[in-house]
């Protein structure tokens, strides 16, 4: 005997999803894989130069990563407290990080040991950056105070205190060695240029600024801070372009795709969020399972790195050309045989054999009702409040299949007048919808064939069916309208063609002139 086939249930386009490109590009990244580290990941920075490995900043250490690697390739734990910050050279050979005992460290990529120490600041140093020039560090501190350093001789150019709280974000200026920016606690952004003793630029955030960020062209200066991302025009004197507030709680940390054209935003409330930098319409979303406090994207977009509270590292590498064109089907196969191990040091035989279990097959409430032929309680098992208003394909699966069987007039008859409510009730919400019209209209017909004698003996079924008979009205004036806007846009489109000029046929006269439209007295000469 054949083994019986549980119904299948048909899988719909949900309604209001609309897939856009960016919902393609943004979903093209494989399963994630998590890293555990120590504490929560406070900073994550690509290395600019191939292969692009990252370094990660958690509690005392930071570790770097391949990438591919589930592993560090590297790891700095010289800190005698809480490490921050710490950030690659343009040139990947060196990288900063700060400390929470307001020492600022210098290392070789390939080395373990800090290549310089810079005292100086007197309370935690969360921010930390190259200048383009590379022979320079600035640095940004707890103690309010911002600070410039030389690398060579190791000691500090320039300090400036301005703000008047915590310093937590800041970036220097890719194009000009003397321009950076920072963002603090008091709600302020400025911009500083080592030329001269003082800011140069102050804008007001009104929330405490967690994030910074300057667009390639240099031209933008992006904020986050409470739950506002703020975009500023820096060629205009500073003034705010657009105010974002699509998160609903703190904004944390700022990102920029590789050409520049979509800004990524993260937020304590454990989602990703994607804006068009052309109209800063949010294009898509990602969410996670605790609240990100770093963001990180690998140039071209090849891997996404969030950092959160709960001390995972999670990346997302983007799909190659053929995993993406791969069938679903074929990517979701999995191995078909078994390893199993038969004493230690034991060896298969060239003549033995497997003998398999039949696999347990798991049916489904309605399936099992099915598979004993009781049609009547299987559609009721469907008809249930949780699986008739959630998952309305299970109903519509089960009519189906109740149909195909030929038995769909035997489940709906002998019905009393709470279960025929029902019933009606589930076509009044779902007939008119275009993915399951097609079978509800044959379980509609039944009804009204099977208790057409009984209309008339009860009120509430009797407004149920003045209800179906409104919707289906009221659902073919839609068609039709339907119908007479689609001609009346037919019509304006084939006005929009451009004709074609067909050219008039010439005649030959006898004595070789051409005719035309010329009158004559005569009669008209006849074509040869």
């Amino acid at each position: 005997m054949a083994l019986f086939k549980p119904t299948k249930i048909a899988v719909y386009p949900k309604h209001g999803e609309k897939v856009t490109q960016d919902t393609l590009y943004w979903k093209n990244y494989k399963p994630p894989v998590q890293i555990k580290e120590f504490a929560s990941v406070t900073h994550i920075d690509f290395s600019p130069v191939a292969p692009h490995n990252f370094a990660v900043t958690a509690f005392t250490r930071i570790h770097i990563y391949g990438p591919f690697s589930q592993e560090p390739v590297k790891a700095f734990t010289r800190f005698k407290d809480t490490a921050y910050c710490g950030r690659f050279r343009s040139d990947g050979q060196m990288l900063v990080a700060g400390c929470e005992d307001s020492v600022v460290r210098l290392f070789d990529v390939n080395g373990k040991v800090a290549l310089r120490m810079f005292k100086g600041h007197r309370k935690a140093v969360h921010v930390t950056d190259f200048t383009s020039d590379r022979y320079q560090i600035f640095t940004g501190a707890d103690d309010c105070t911002c600070r410039l350093w030389d690398i060579p001789n190791g000691t500090e150019l320039t300090s400036y205190r301005e703000h008047t709280d915590y310093i937590r974000c800041g970036v220097s200026s890719k194009l000009n060695r003397d321009l950076f920016f920072t963002g603090s606690y008091d709600h302020t952004l400025k911009l500083f240029d080592a030329r001269v003793d003082k800011s140069v630029m102050t804008m007001n955030h009104g929330q405490p600024v967690e994030s910074v960020l300057l667009y390639h062209s240099e031209g933008l200066l992006v904020s986050a801070g409470g739950r506002y991302v703020k975009v500023w025009d820096l060629l205009k004197g500073g003034q705010p372009l657009v105010s974002l507030r699509n998160h609903h709680k703190t904004v944390t940390c700022l990102c920029l795709s590789s050409n520049g054209q979509r800004l990524l935003s993260a937020s304590l409330d454990r989602h990703v969020k994607v804006y068009n930098t052309t109209n800063y319409k949010a294009v898509h979303n990602f969410d996670y399972e605790s609240s990100i406090l770093s963001l990180a994207l690998a140039p071209e977009d090849q891997t996404l790195t969030v950092g959160m509270t709960n001390g995972i590292l999670n990346i997302k590498h983007r799909k190659s050309p053929e995993e993406s064109n791969e069938p679903r089907a074929q990517r979701r196969r999995r191995p078909e045989y078994r390893v199993f191990v038969k004493g230690k040091n034991y060896v298969p035989k060239q003549d033995d054999y497997l003998v398999s279990k039949p696999v347990k097959q798991h049916l489904a409430k309605h399936d099992k009702l099915l598979k004993s032929f009781n049609v009547t309680k299987a559609l009721d098992a469907a008809m249930q409040s949780w699986t008739r208003h959630r998952k309305p394909e299970i109903p519509v699966a089960v009519i189906k299949e109740l149909d195909r069987r030929g038995t769909l007039k035997n489940a709906l008859a002998g019905r009393d007048e709470k279960e025929v409510s029902y019933l009606l009730n589930f076509l009044i919400g779902n007939l008119v919808d275009p993915r399951f019209a097609p079978v509800l209209v044959i379980a509609a017909e039944l009804i009204l064939d099977i208790y057409k004698s009984v209309v008339g003996q009860s009120s509430i079924v009797d407004r149920q069916l003045l209800r179906l008979q409104e919707l289906l009205e009221r659902e073919l004036d839609y068609q039709q309208d339907l119908l007479e806007v689609l001609g009346m846009l037919d019509t304006v489109f084939a006005s929009r063609l451009p004709r074609k000029e067909v050219p008039c046929p010439v005649v030959e006269r006898p004595n070789g002139l051409p005719e035309g439209n010329m009158i004559t007295s005569g009669p008209q000469l006849q074509a040869t």
